[in-house]
């Protein structure tokens, strides 16, 4: 059997619609239920931030996050395929009449994604005080906790609704399929047999 952890909501929804295109049947939680076992799968349902975690301590040998989230964590597993659901980038947001300078030797940046803004502005050679935020994150530019923001942005509404513009994208997001290592080698077949089922099809919805 394998364990697979998917995030709440419309990513875990989105992977388990493959998984009914694969085996043709529904896969679906009962209400409130945090556990699915189906045929030779056991889902869990696991906060988004969670499932590398769940992944790497084996508590699931495979999991489904944003590449947002493997970047963040910086854990030790194995990157299998791109399914190419839940895209987002992961942007810099700054006061609406403001512009980004490179040149000033350090900035004051408010996030959630601390390891992703630390090494953004490295590669910038800009010192970084990173401010740890877990909501709200816009207001920090506006009240003055920060200079700018570091967050997901999918369509920019929020920000601009806060006064904020997207200034420069990080990275770009999407929904991978990761794997524990000792998972991987202890049940390669079943897991690359997925990975090819997986693969197939992704390349037709493209």
């Amino acid at each position: 059997m394998l364990t697979v952890a998917l995030p709440k909501g419309r990513i875990a929804e989105e992977t388990l619609e493959m998984f009914e295109t694969i085996f043709d049947k529904k896969f679906e939680f009962d209400d409130r239920k945090l556990i699915l076992e189906m045929d030779s799968f056991k889902f869990l349902l696991v906060r988004n931030q969670d499932v590398p975690t769940y992944v790497e301590h084996q508590a699931a040998d495979i999991g489904v996050v944003g590449l947002d989230v493997i970047e963040e964590k910086e854990l030790d597993l194995i990157k299998l395929l791109d399914l190419g659901i839940g895209k987002c980038k992961v942007a810099i947001g700054l006061k609406a009449e403001e512009q980004m300078d490179y040149d000033r030797a350090s900035i004051k940046v408010a996030t959630k994604m601390t390891n992703i803004a630390k090494n953004y502005f490295a590669k910038k050679a800009i010192g970084a005080e990173v401010v740890k935020l877990y909501g709200s994150i816009e207001l920090a530019p506006i009240v003055g906790l920060s200079d700018v923001i570091v967050d997901i942005v999918e369509t920019g509404n929020t920000m601009r609704q806060n006064g904020l513009k997207v200034g420069e994208t990080i990275m770009e997001s999407s929904a991978h399929l990761i794997a524990n290592k000792q998972s991987f080698y202890a049940k390669k077949m079943e897991i690359l047999k997925l990975y090819e089922q997986l693969k197939s099809v992704v390349e037709n919805r493209k």
